[in-house]
């Protein structure tokens, strides 16, 4: 290596060190004023520009900042905008009027439904599906990338465009009708590529030397049909001269038979992840020889998880690269998008915990740290590498991390804890008599709005201006209230509505031993929706019940069933940053043991439905095909394990939302919930017709309404969607619900899409 190597990353953050994004969205959508929205964004793009650059990167990345979501970002550049929301906002002469235009793509409007939301990748960031019609036209509207491009160089720094690939962004899309006459977006490539080459036209003109585009689709299974697409796709992107270098970036896992097609490429440089399942990259790229001539990004760090890096290990890896490529720069894994801000922030975390800990500001200097260590070489950082050792090693041999009782009880699970003592057919019977519920009965997912009054009683709990007693007091409150709502409403299976809790997962961290909780550790999970991801520090266990008191009260408050609200085991892990130091399965064991005391001691305090909600679990699906059987056999098993020691009346629920689900029906079986929620709505019952094709033999409960947009459904839009249900599934397995918990919408809207969810269901009802 020489003295050229440089530190870079692929994104960071866009949030701002107090959510400041955040704030200034959803300002905008209540009072509109464009001028705060505009500048705040300037001004956090202002400052991590700084923060990068003072940080010591030697290339730094523009275009990764939205104010919502950077796939729909690139729809919009390219003209892929549905006739229904352009006829929502006609007028876009003004600022306000394309922003309105793009969150109506992001949220809907009163009267058009939102682009489909769901997963990106294997993470917890959700992004927005295009929607691609076989007559669309593509144009291009290149202000953003350039604006921001323009704006870092005034501040004396050029920056390198970040993009979505081609390939990539067509594969994410949805064919605007699906199934019709098999139609997919990939067939638009040669309509598209036009577009893309005139965009970096036209960013070499503004000043870039390097753009990248990146490719996260390819990492996952592809057929030889979509890498010759991929090899023409960027054979005429790079056939120009008139444009900058290309850097094509992949990430989260490996990028197999890809490589090698890219690597023939002309692109000047591939950015490649170096940890986790993409290790074996390493292999892969010494076995075609390498990257002659070319530049290798190469993401030692880990951007996905808050570990401290093992230095000494990345540093091998680099040392090994050096040969297989002109040049080796060093990076981060992927974007930090997916970690919080900045450890030194938690100022209430015990000193040494907090030197384990790597977060994205603390990410950037290990990739600095990593760069100058292989241009000045091993003593040019040689206090840094002793530093890191120590504290990996305290971490090692910490008595928090390693628990005996934990792990003997763990290894001591046999196979008839993984299963219910009857099949679902006698269990049902049991429910029935137990439950007197009618056909198609009527639910919620779990939560009901969070206001303003509880997030002050927790903060107020939290400062000591409010003790227990009077907290107890405040959500007792708010469950009567929740209650009598739902009993006026006339649904049949209640919830208390989940006042208590800040997050879904948060909430049981906070009350196992083994997981650690943060005060500023945000991550974005969609638009203005930040989680703050717990951490899995050691071995797991339940001290005390953790929800017993609150269903028990909700339940003395009406004679309908209430339902026992959990997070799942698989859930747990997925939306917290988890250790690696083991397999994922043996901490899925241990999470699970505890919520199976929590699950039995909710049966054995009366509550006759236990919902165990799994949302992650087909986004936690490994992106490789061969790497899947392994977690599915871990996963459901956690999850049986949880459920499985209570009697046949006990009806157990699932949740899942927001992944496609049709490759992981098979294991939604296996799990043996009785009842399964699911979206529904935004995909229009296709997860139903899923279902029925596997002849799923438990019941059903498909979304039909979006909760994740502001308009409330009418009755008739419901009812549509519940007779698609009814058509595709035997009505007596199927449930009516909405798609999701409901607690960031507002109670207005809720009330008024609850009502007609019941009359829906009545209609369709009445109607068998």
């Amino acid at each position: 290596m020489t003295s050229t190597t440089c530190a870079t990353v692929y994104g960071y953050p866009r949030q701002g060190n107090k959510r400041e994004l955040k704030k200034a969205v959803e300002g905008y959508w209540g009072d509109g004023n464009v001028d705060i929205l505009l500048q705040t964004a300037q001004d956090l793009r202002a400052e991590r520009l700084h923060l990068l650059r003072d940080a010591g990167l030697d290339e730094i990345p523009s275009n990764d900042f939205s104010l919502y979501d950077h796939v729909l970002d690139t729809a919009w550049m390219f003209g892929a905008i549905p006739d229904r929301h352009q006829q929502a906002v006609p007028d876009i002469s003004t600022p306000g009027g394309r922003l309105d235009r793009y969150f109506a793509m992001a949220r809907g409007t009163a009267e058009v439904a939102p682009l489909e939301m769901t997963k990106w990748f294997d993470t917890n960031y959700h992004y927005l599906v295009p929607e691609l019609g076989s007559d669309a036209q593509f144009t291009l509207d290149a202000s953003k990338p350039i604006a921001e491009f323009n704006e870092a160089k005034e501040a004396g720094v050029v920056t390198r465009p970040v993009i979505l690939g081609p390939i990539s962004f067509l594969l994410l899309a949805k064919a605007e009708q699906e199934g019709i006459d098999g139609f997919e977006p990939l067939t638009l490539l040669d309509r598209l590529l036009p577009r893309y080459a005139e965009l970096l036209q036209r960013l070499h003109g503004a000043g870039a030397e390097w753009v990248q585009l990146d490719e996260p689709a390819l990492v996952t299974d592809q057929p030889p049909a979509v890498l010759a697409h991929a090899a023409r796709a960027y054979a005429a992107l790079t056939s120009g001269s008139d444009r900058p270098k290309i850097l094509v970036a992949s990430y989260f896992d490996r990028l197999g038979e890809a490589l090698p097609v890219l690597a023939a490429s002309a692109v000047e440089g591939l950015a490649l992840d170096f940890t986790g399942p993409a290790a074996a990259n390493l292999d892969a790229l010494a076995a075609i020889g390498g990257l002659p001539g070319k530049r290798l990004v190469a993401g030692v760090v880990d951007g996905r998880n808050i570990w401290l890096a093992d230095l000494p290990r990345a540093l091998s890896i680099l040392d090994t690269l050096a040969g297989l490529a002109d040049r080796v720069d060093v990076a981060a894994s992927c974007s930090l998008l997916h970690v919080p801000l900045d450890v030194t922030l938690e100022r209430e975390l015990d000193r040494q915990v907090k030197g384990w800990f790597s977060f994205a500001r603390q990410k950037l200097d290990e990739i600095v740290m990593l760069a100058r260590g292989i241009s000045g070489g091993r003593d040019a950082i040689a206090g840094d590498l002793r530093v890191n050792a120590a504290r990996r090693g305290a971490r090692q041999s910490s008595p928090i991390v390693h628990v005996d009782a934990v792990r003997e009880r763990a290894a001591a699970v046999g196979d008839a804890e993984l299963h219910r003592t009857s099949p679902y057919t006698k269990r049902r019977e049991a429910q029935q008599d137990r439950l007197h519920l009618p056909v198609l009965p009527t639910t919620t997912i779990g939560s009901f709005p969070q206001t303003a009054e509880l997030r002050n009683a927790r903060a107020a709990l939290r400062s000591g201006a409010l003790d227990r007693d009077g907290y107890n007091a405040a959500m007792e409150t708010e469950i009567r209230s929740v209650v009598e709502a739902q009993e006026e409403i006339g649904l049949d299976v209640l919830v208390h509505g989940e006042p208590e809790r800040n997050d879904m997962v948060q909430y049981f961290a906070e009350q196992l031993d083994g997981f650690l909780a943060t005060a500023h550790g945000w991550v974005q999970s969609y638009g203005t929706r930040y989680v703050r991801p717990p951490i899995i520090l050691g071995d797991v266990s339940r001290p005390e019940p953790m929800t017993v008191r609150w269903a028990s009260y909700a339940q003395s408050l009406t004679e309908r069933p209430m339902k026992g609200m959990l997070t799942g085991p698989v859930t747990m892990l997925a939306w917290s940053f988890v250790r690696d130091d083991q397999p994922l399965g043996d901490t899925a064991l241990q999470v699970a043991l505890a919520l199976r005391d929590e699950v039995r001691d909710l049966e054995a305090a009366g509550i006759a439905v236990i919902q165990v909600d799994e949302p992650a679990l087909r986004e936690t699906l490994p992106l490789r095909q061969a790497d899947r059987g392994e977690y599915l056999t871990w996963a459901v098993e956690a999850f049986r394990l949880t459920t499985s020691g209570v009697s046949d009346g006990t009806q157990i629920h699932t949740h899942m939302c927001y992944a496609e689900f049709g490759d992981v029906v098979q294991a939604i079986i296996d799990l043996d919930a009785d009842v399964i929620s699911l979206e529904a709505a935004r995909s229009e019952m296709a997860v139903v017709d899923d279902l029925a094709e596997a002849s799923y033999p438990n019941e059903v409960g498909p979304g039909v309404w979006d909760i994740h947009s502001p308009r409330v459904p009418s009755v008739n839009e419901m009812t549509m969607r519940l007779r698609a249900a009814v058509a595709a599934f035997p009505a007596a397995r199927l449930w009516v619900n909405p798609d999701c918990g409901l607690k960031t919408r507002g109670y207005t809207e809720v009330r008024a899409s609850l009502r007609n969810t019941v009359a829906a269901a009545r209609s369709v009802r009445a109607g068998l």
